[in-house]
């Protein structure tokens, strides 16, 4: 089962807080992928971009433009518990 998000904010330093429909809260650190793939610099390089995250309707994703976004799964599943 895909875990759909409840709650989504943007914190300093690039870090996600993220809640799942199941209670289950984490912190994911969204530099590993600003300096792993090349589409997330512009989080980085945009100014105030990385505050402008959404959840797409299905609470399964979260996105800043049509380059950069991510799963539901790997946040939860990468993510720090909070």
């Amino acid at each position: 089962m895909i875990p759909r998000i409840k709650t989504l904010k943007a914190l300093d330093n690039y870090i996600l807080a993220v809640e799942f429909d199941d209670g289950y809260k984490v912190l994911y650190d969204v530099k590993d992928d600003i300096n792993t793939l090349p589409s997330f610099k512009d989080l980085i390089d945009m100014c105030g971009l990385f505050s402008q995250v959404q959840l797409d309707s299905s609470r399964t994703c979260v996105y800043w433009n049509d380059k950069i976004d991510l799963a539901s799964d790997s946040i939860y599943e990468f993510g720090t518990r909070a």
